[in-house]
């Protein structure tokens, strides 16, 4: 019984997917123009479907903001997909503002944190970090787009890493079984 339910479990495909994985997240980490380009291409799809959702959404509920947020996204997806350069060129400014609200609410948390009489430094330093890191990324682009791609690049170099020891594991068990 248990060996049935490992060999469903274990196939080829683990092995392949992970070294494909791994292979692609090192290709990240030498190409981060390339991995942004594809970003790009992957976010403006995004855009589209989730655009295309908000209209049908907003029929069956008869919402002008659905429809409004529906032909918003339709037009960033476009404007992603066929402007690569210029979404590419955004992407860091992006992350960088994201790091930047994301920094401040930590700030902000750690000085409730200390009203409360809670542990607050980590907060405090995290935040002030993100906001430093954000303004290094306004004022340096370039940056942003290697920690990006380091990231992303280091996300599928781990799930291949780990797709390969999902199937090791699964065949030493079917040999145990």
């Amino acid at each position: 019984m248990v060996a049935d339910a490992i060999k469903k479990h274990i196939s080829a495909w683990h092995l392949v997917a992970g070294i494909i994985m791994a292979i692609l997240g090192i290709y990240m980490w030498l190409n981060p123009l390339v991995s942004m380009m594809a970003l790009s291409i992957y976010l403006g799809v995004a855009f589209i479907v989730i655009g295309a959702g908000y209209l049908m959404f907003s029929f069956t509920f008869e919402s002008g903001w659905y429809m409004l947020i529906g032909v918003l996204d339709l037009l960033v997806g476009v404007i992603f997909v066929t402007n690569l350069g210029v979404t590419t060129a955004s992407l860091p400014i992006i992350f960088a503002l994201w790091c930047l609200a994301v920094g401040v609410i930590q700030i902000g948390a750690a000085f409730h944190k200390q009203k409360n009489q809670q542990s607050w430094s980590r907060s405090l330093g995290a935040g002030i970090f993100g906001v430093l890191f954000a303004f290094l990324i306004l004022a340096y682009p370039s940056i942003g787009i290697f920690t990006i791609t380091a990231f992303m690049g280091a996300y599928v170099l781990l799930y291949g890493i780990l797709e390969i020891f999902e199937y090791v594991y699964a065949y030493k068990m079917l040999k145990l079984a």
